[in-house]
Parts: C-alpha cells; sequence; structure tokens
C-alpha cells in the first residue's frame, strides 16, 4: 500500500473518531441534561436533535481542521529545517565542517562581480605536503585527524569576512580581504605554512606534514571564480617545483610555463612510445689504473625540435606523470640488446627510480627482460637512492634480497645526500657505494669535504663494500681518491655519455680498455 494512502486512511480514522465523540457529546447532553442552558435555548427556539448532533459533529470536525492544521504548520517547519540542514551539508565538507568547493567559488564569484578597478579579495590555495606518507603508514584515521587539525588552524588565522574552504582530498583554500595590502598576504602565507608544520598530536604519534601555498588576487579580468583558483594553483605548483614549504603569488608566466610544460609532457608521451629516448654510455674505470670496467646507461632524448636533452628536461615529468616506469624498462631493455656483445667483463650499471621501486614485481620485470635479450644478470648493477627506501623498509628488503639472488648488483647511488644513509647501509645490504659528484668535485679545495670522502671510502671498506666516485674531472682527483683507497671512478675526464655506436667503435679501437685519454659527447 503506498505512503499516500496510508496517511488518507489515517486522516479519515481520525474524523470518524472525532465524529464519534461529538454523538457522544451529544447524547450525554440530551439524556443526563448536562446542558441545561442549551435544553432551554433548543426547546424555546424548536431546535431539533438532529440538528444538535449535527453541529456537534461539526464543531468536532472544526476541532479536526484546526489539530490538522496545527500539525501541518510543524511538518512544514520540518520540511525548511531539513532542507536548511541539507543545504548547509551540501556547501560544507563532512569531515572539517569547512565551505566546500561549491560554496568557496560561489564566494569567488560574489567578490568578483564586485571587484572594483583595485582589487580587494585574494585567494590563497594551501595543499599539504607529505601527507600520503601519513596515510601509508598510519591509515585514513591518522589523515582525517591531520586534514580536521589543519581546518582548525585555518580558521584561527582567516580575519573577519574571509572563507576557508577545503576543495577536496589534501587541499585547502582561504578567500580573504585585503585589508593589510600585498604585505598582510605575505604575513598569512607565512603565518598557513608554521601553523600546518606544527605537529599533529593522535594516538601517542606526532603526525608531522607541510604545506605549499599559492595566492592570486580576484581580479575582474579574470575569466570566472575558476579562473581565480587556477591561478592559484599555478602559483601553488611553482611553490612545490621551487622545494615546497614556501608560497608563490600568481604571474602570468606561470600560465605560459604550464602550458609548456603540458605540451612537454604531451610530446614524452609521445617519444616514449615512438622510441625516441635512447639510451647513452658513460664509462666507469679502475683506479688508478683507468681501465674500463664497464658502463652506466643514462637517458638522452633526440627531440625532432630541440635537439638533445638531457634527463633534467624530462626525467621530473616522467616521474610526476607515471611513464617512468615505461621509460626505465624501455631504456633497459635496449642497452641490455646493446651491451650482450660487448666485451663480458663490462658492466651495465641502471638507475631504478623511487616509483618504480614500489612496484612489487620489479624483480619479475627486470628478470623478464634479462630472459628476453639474454643478458646475464651478474653482469647488470641496478643503482637506486635513499629516496627509494624511506616508504616501506621491509619491502625494500625483499626486492633487494630477490634481485640479489638473481645475481644482479645493487649500489646506493648518491651516498651522502640522503638523511639516513648510516641507517639503510645497516640495514641493508648493498654491494657498492657511489659518491655524490657535490662532494668529489671539491676534494682537492676543501679540506672538509675531503675529510668527509675519505671517511665514506673507509666506511664502505669496513663493510666489505666497493665505492664508486662520480664526478671525476681532473687527474688531481684520480690520484686523491686512489691514494685513499677509491675504488671505481665515474666522469668527463674517462669519458662524457656516449651513443651506442660511439662506445662501440670506442671498444673495437686498439687499447679500448684503457681510458687515460677523455672523450668529448657526441650529440
Amino acid at each position: 500500500m503506498s505512503k499516500r494512502g496510508s496517511w488518507g486512511e489515517g486522516e479519515l480514522y481520525e474524523a470518524l473518531c472525532l465524529l464519534m465523540i461529538g454523538a457522544c457529546l451529544w447524547i450525554i447532553g440530551a439524556q443526563f441534561h448536562a446542558f441545561e442552558s442549551l435544553n432551554a435555548f433548543v426547546a424555546r427556539h424548536g431546535v431539533s436533535d438532529l440538528f444538535m448532533l449535527v453541529a456537534l459533529m461539526g464543531l468536532a470536525m472544526f476541532g479536526a481542521s484546526v489539530r490538522k492544521s496545527l500539525l501541518l504548520r510543524d511538518a512544514l517547519r520540518e520540511r525548511d529545517a531539513a532542507a536548511r540542514e541539507a543545504e548547509a551539508i551540501a556547501r560544507h565538507d563532512v569531515l572539517t565542517g569547512l565551505a566546500n568547493r561549491r560554496l568557496f567559488l560561489e564566494a569567488v564569484k560574489a567578490q568578483r562581480a564586485g571587484a572594483g578597478p583595485v582589487p580587494s579579495h585574494a585567494v590563497l590555495l594551501l595543499d599539504l605536503d607529505r601527507f600520503k606518507p601519513v596515510n601509508d603508514i598510519y591509515g585514513h584515521a591518522a589523515g582525517n585527524a591531520v586534514l580536521c587539525a589543519v581546518a582548525e588552524r585555518l580558521r584561527r588565522l582567516i580575519p573577519a569576512g574571509g572563507v576557508a574552504a577545503r576543495l577536496g582530498g589534501d587541499e585547502f583554500a582561504v578567500l580573504v580581504p585585503l585589508e593589510s595590502g600585498s604585505d598582510g598576504l605575505v604575513r598569512l602565507a607565512q603565518a598557513m605554512i608554521a601553523a600546518i608544520g606544527e605537529p599533529v598530536l593522535w594516538c601517542g604519534n606526532a603526525l608531522k606534514v607541510g604545506g605549499t601555498v599559492g595566492i592570486a588576487l580576484v581580479e575582474t579580468e579574470m575569466a570566472d571564480a575558476d579562473a581565480v583558483l587556477h591561478a592559484a594553483d599555478l602559483a601553488m605548483y611553482q611553490g612545490k617545483k621551487d622545494g615546497r614549504g614556501t608560497y608563490r603569488v600568481f604571474k602570468s608566466a606561470m600560465d605560459l610555463e604550464l602550458r609548456a610544460r603540458a605540451q612537454l609532457e604531451s610530446e614524452l608521451r609521445d617519444a616514449i612510445q615512438r622510441g625516441e629516448i635512447e639510451p647513452f654510455y658513460q664509462p666507469v674505470v679502475a683506479l688508478p689504473e683507468k681501465t674500463l670496467i664497464g658502463v652506466e646507461v643514462l637517458a638522452r632524448w633526440r627531440h625532432p625540435v630541440r635537439g638533445l636533452l638531457t634527463p633534467g628536461h624530462f626525467i621530473g615529468i616522467a616521474e610526476e606523470t607515471g611513464m617512468i616506469a615505461d621509460l626505465c624498462y624501455r631504456l633497459l631493455r635496449q642497452a641490455c640488446l646493446d651491451a650482450r656483445d660487448w666485451p663480458s667483463h663490462l658492466l651495465l650499471a641502471v638507475n631504478i627510480s623511487p616509483q618504480q621501486f614500489q612496484d612489487r614485481w620489479l624483480c619479475e620485470r627486470i628478470l623478464s627482460i634479462l630472459t628476453e635479450t639474454g643478458f646475464p644478470p651478474s653482469r647488470l648493477e641496478v643503482e637506486i637512492t635513499e629516496s627509494a627506501l624511506v616508504q616501506d623498509l621491509e619491502a625494500a628488503r625483499t626486492t633487494l634480497t630477490s634481485l640479489q639472488n638473481l645475481g644482479v648488483r645493487i649500489a646506493l647511488d648518491d651516498f651522502g645526500t640522503g638523511y639516513s644513509s648510516l641507517y639503510h647501509l645497516r640495514e641493508l645490504k648493498f654491494d657498492k657505494l657511489k659518491i655524490d659528484r657535490s662532494y668529489v668535485d671539491t676534494i682537492t679545495m676543501s679540506d672538509e669535504r675531503a675529510k668527509l670522502v675519505d671517511a665514506i671510502i673507509k666506511l664502505s671498506a669496513s663493510l666489505g663494500l666497493v665505492t664508486t666516485a662520480e664526478g671525476i674531472e681532473t687527474d688531481a682527483s684520480v690520484d686523491w681518491l686512489s691514494g685513499q683507497g677509491c675504488d671505481y671512478g665515474q666522469g668527463y675526464l674517462f669519458g662524457a655519455p656516449m651513443p651506442r655506436a660511439e662506445l662501440t667503435a670506442l671498444l673495437a679501437a686498439p687499447g679500448a680498455h684503457g681510458m687515460s685519454a677523455p672523450m668529448k659527447e657526441v650529440a
């Protein structure tokens, strides 16, 4: 039975009950003379008992109508309250209670519509740094606690007349009046970054995140509220690019830069599929003899317009967009094909990105490439940086052990630049340490750097590891490193990264395994 039918039956039943009450009142009055005055009126005017019955029943119906009106008024009030509550929920973030994207855009639109020639309001877009590890390590409950703490801190910071919103995920925004000019905006942005950086206490843990802020003025020249938010987002992205934990103010050049980046990203995706990115090879030599013992694989992009591009132009984009795995596996496959016909003692060193290292099937993918190309695992050396290890140490241990069980060697790259090098050396098993070039290129000019490099070499030897020094450019560096016991060297002194044809020709030349003469990079 429908709900409408149920209500109809209920109303009919109620009306019948009220009619019966009216009839009962009439019986009481007529039979027991309870209403003497009413009876006298009836006798004097000749009103029949039937009329009195109808009158009393009509009175009962009138009472029913009044009661129904009161109930209906209460129902309308409840409906309006529920509608207001639903509207509030639709315009506010459920978790934090802040305005949501819809309400925030409406507020920006209203300010933009009333803006004069001089902007009176600004939008500050906040994106949290290091928020994902909180969710991954402690769970979503901890992540929610951080988001609520950030919301509360923003409420305390924004001035009167400001609007704070959670736009989604770990992205927040505030709309504030420009009461103190640009200096006030800068102070507010700095205060936001400082407040977000304070630890959030949760279940005995101090959860720490950071924040990067992008600032955009609400100007009438911008197309709409979305354009204002987009401008703030561009400024925030620039802050992320410049090192996070800072603020940037939107400039029109940022939009041009982002468009250029988007164009490069599209070209990179096509270039990977077309094989325009190829492996170049930089010699690695034994010290002090300068005998060639292997090569490191380095990516080069033969761009049809921009020419030969180094990794600094595209690796960061590949990592941010998730293309890095496809790129690296293609490079590894081609490098294995190139190197399998080179002398059997030459090692092939390849870099594995932190994103790849999170892949549980990394070992299987590498084994598949080695099997497909027929390249011996014992000739492959995988280089990883410490940033690849910080997410999950046990998973890292499992992956490294699996690779070493295949016969693949593991090198810890850029040693000395990470924040927990000694810890990782203690917990994980490596075959080689690579000393970062920032230490090597100053050893002959800085006693402090020389002492640090000497300490790294001695530490490596005490752990049974071999050491490679990167960025060697002078014979003086070679002499010093050899004297301290460094095993291998790499740098422009021995050869710049070169394509396969150039290295193959070098290996075929007389005395190919001696690297005493420097080589120029081939474009």
